[in-house]
């Protein structure tokens, strides 16, 4: 094998993460401890320090690996950049959600090992700063294009809107036992769908076959 086909070694930041991750789904308790961390990762607590303040600093960004992952791979696409919103934020949950389905162990224990919501939120507060950005990102792009202020939308209200959806979808996808998780994806493509028609005032038939789709799932 050449030398520009071989991987690269996994980076501290990495190392920390993976380790991190294999120390809850194998004790099912979250690492409380920086010394006995590093004891059994072979690192010095100087170099835990050198990349996190603190373990739950790892438990908050083990969210934004996430989403950065799911960027890198959606921005690969050649054909990402001609998307429209509305195909850029489909193209980002779907991938966002192939990415918790490829460590789906890990994500029910984070958010279902506490009983209390507040503390379940609390780890993805990093996560939601970089979703609101990013949903935010969008619709500033779309309104520099747009010639008048009656058809630009509102960033922050859009950007919370997606932070909600992300939520709603995160709970829909823990419940999901579908094969391939085929209701999750519907969700998605019937989410989306419905935000973009409420934004863009178009007729809401979508959004009564969204709330048929919830009923359904949810109600019986």
């Amino acid at each position: 094998m050449s030398a520009s086909k071989k991987k690269n070694p996994p980076t501290l930041r990495q190392q920390i993460f993976s380790a991190y991750m294999t120390a809850v789904l194998e004790t099912e308790h979250f690492p409380t401890s920086v010394y006995k961390f590093c004891k059994e990762l072979g690192i010095g607590e100087e170099q835990f320090y050198g990349e996190f303040g603190s373990l739950d600093a790892v438990r908050r960004q083990v969210w934004t690996k996430f989403f950065d992952q799911t960027i890198e791979r959606i921005e690969k696409d050649k054909n990402y950049n001609g998307y429209t919103n509305r195909e850029k934020i489909l193209s980002f949950f779907y991938t966002f959600f192939e990415l918790l389905g490829l460590n789906r162990s890990y994500v029910l224990f984070a958010l279902g090992s506490d009983s209390q919501p507040s503390r379940q939120l609390a780890q993805l507060g990093d996560l939601r700063k970089k979703v609101r950005g990013y949903a935010k990102s969008l619709i500033e792009a779309a309104n520099e294009e747009k010639q008048t202020k009656v058809t630009r939308h509102q960033p922050g209200l859009f950007s919370e809107g997606a932070w909600v959806q992300m939520l709603f979808l995160l709970r829909f996808w823990m419940k999901d036992d579908s094969p391939g998780f085929e209701k999750t994806d519907v969700a998605i493509e019937k989410s989306v769908n419905t935000i973009f028609d409420i934004f863009d005032n178009t007729p809401l038939e979508r959004v009564v076959d969204f709330g048929k789709f919830l009923y359904k799932e949810h109600m019986t």
